[in-house]
């Protein structure tokens, strides 16, 4: 059976994350409600990872594979007509499709993940970027995150920043990069590495405001990474912030 590689964009208010549930609509629920009647047959989409309820993605990456060939084109355009059929709202589209071999694997072939959390910094709140990224009407300082951010960049024991239900098998990663810079009242937070814990990235972010806030420093961060325990860490921030920009293969 010829296998597709979609890269695919999605706004995820609204959405209950990647992963196929009864509670709500879902990406992959919406990308295999369209398969069925755009190739006749239903077939399951595999993500490069799952992204949590309210979270966004640029380039998230999944494979399906159909029981004959199409044109990458007609890939593309069909799911994002189906998708549409019944709401031309739809939060998510299929960028691009590509033709791949039977080993890839949209999960299990990548070798790297990357994201993005954005961080609106006024005073006055959001109207246009509502949803699109945490307000946080305290001044940060972004240098002072940017030299924490440093604390955790490496292979640790990420515990303090795991979700409790976090289904890894080990707390250890290694975080390729994690950098704080200021565009004017917004603060990006980037962070890559081959994968992620559970809400890893969120609750990252949510210490480096509290160092951004003057409330904790540097060296706090290392404490609280040291002390392996998610009690010590900072808040878990926002879903709505953070958005997975690729997938590397």
């Amino acid at each position: 059976m010829p296998r597709y590689r979609l890269t695919v964009e999605y706004d995820g208010g609204g959405l209950v994350g990647w992963q196929r549930q009864d509670n709500g609509p879902s990406v992959q629920g919406l990308l295999e409600a369209a398969v069925l009647p755009f190739a006749g047959h239903a077939a399951g989409v595999v993500g490069a990872g799952r992204t949590d309820a309210g979270v966004h993605a640029l380039g998230q990456v999944a494979h399906v594979d159909l029981d004959r060939e199409f044109a990458v084109g007609a890939v593309r355009d069909g799911l994002n007509f189906w998708m549409r059929h019944v709401d031309d709202r739809c939060p998510v589209t299929v960028i691009s499709a590509e033709r791949v071999d039977d080993s890839f694997h949209a999960r299990f072939s990548a070798t790297g993940r990357r994201y993005r959390y954005r961080i609106l910094n006024r005073r006055p709140p959001p109207t246009l970027e509502a949803g699109r990224a945490w307000w946080v009407a305290r001044p940060l300082d972004a240098g002072a995150m940017q030299e924490a951010a440093l604390v955790l960049v490496g292979h640790h024991d990420f515990s303090t920043f795991r979700a409790v239900n976090c289904q890894a098998r080990s707390a250890f990663k290694t975080l390729d990069r994690l950098e704080v810079c200021r565009l004017g009242e917004e603060i990006e937070i980037f962070a890559a590495a081959r994968s992620f814990l559970h809400h890893q990235v969120r609750n990252m972010v949510g210490s480096l405001k509290l160092v951004g806030e003057g409330r904790w420093s540097a060296g706090d961060i290392k404490r609280i990474l040291a002390a392996r325990d998610r009690r010590q860490g900072g808040p878990t921030a926002p879903p709505e912030g953070l958005y997975l920009t690729d997938v590397v293969y």
